[in-house]
């Protein structure tokens, strides 16, 4: 299972400036989480870059090269341990993507093919072969047919719980050049909840007058500054920091 950080603020700066407080944390968790890093961040020509390596974040000085010098006020990381099965290699590594997006996910389902019969030609630009993979391949879908970008993501959330034979959790990040979204969804009676205690999956967020962050648990975040993420909401944070929670069905109300 994997671990995701992600930030918002109102004035680009280095990484490890708008993380100043969670990055350190973060990264400490790659002494488990250490098969791969990866960065998602939007530039100043409003692009999607991405970084990442199989390795851990702890060993790696491109990781802290960029943190240091890239410059952003819109970026998503992603810490991999890999599923049994799935090498560390850069095509498995997350976040997935291109100009337009980065998508990090933790979590598992199986089989890894249970979403190819709805991702038509979409299928054709998978170039790892993990499920994760697939999930941003099933939202790019989604999108492609006419969808925005957080209901995409329910969608293929949706797909993955009534097509999988079993899953474990869809909580993931996807960035675009004009928001951060975030998307927390687990099963509570799982393998790993069972091993790692109920709050494994939990998703926390921290709003601030002038940044937003939203991330994984594993590390400090206490409750009178971090609130819980509800299950089944798309939270879309814009790059004006707007925050606009999303249900899984038109029908829903918060």
């Amino acid at each position: 299972m994997c671990r995701l950080l992600g930030v918002v603020a109102a004035q680009p700066a280095p990484l490890s400036e708008l993380l100043a407080a969670e990055l350190e944390p973060f990264v400490e968790l790659a002494c488990e989480h250490a098969d791969g890093w990866g960065i998602s961040y939007v530039n100043t020509y409003g692009r999607v870059v991405t970084a990442k390596e199989p390795v851990s974040a702890l060993q790696s000085e491109i990781f802290r090269l960029l943190v240091n010098r890239v410059v952003t006020n819109a970026a998503i990381l992603h810490l991999r341990l890999g599923s049994p099965g799935y090498a560390a290699t850069r095509a498995n590594t997350h976040p997935f993507g291109s100009i337009h997006y980065g998508f990090a996910h933790n979590g598992q389902f199986r089989p890894t093919e249970a979403l190819d019969g709805t991702l038509g030609e979409s299928l054709a630009a998978a170039v790892g072969d993990t499920d994760s993979e697939r999930f941003y391949l099933a939202v790019r879908h989604h999108i492609a047919t006419g969808t925005a970008p957080a209901p995409a993501i329910a969608a293929a959330a949706a797909d993955i719980r009534a097509l999988a034979d079993s899953w474990v959790s869809a909580n993931c990040l996807l960035l675009t050049p004009r928001a951060l979204h975030a998307y927390a969804d687990h099963t509570p009676d799982s393998e790993v909840i069972r091993r790692r205690g109920p709050g494994f999956f939990d998703m926390r967020c921290l709003s601030e007058p002038d940044r937003f962050v939203v991330a994984s648990a594993g590390w400090p975040q206490p409750v009178d500054r971090w609130q819980l993420l509800r299950e089944r909401r798309v939270l879309e944070v814009g790059r004006d920091l707007k925050i606009t929670v999303h249900a899984e069905r038109a029908s829903e109300t918060d």
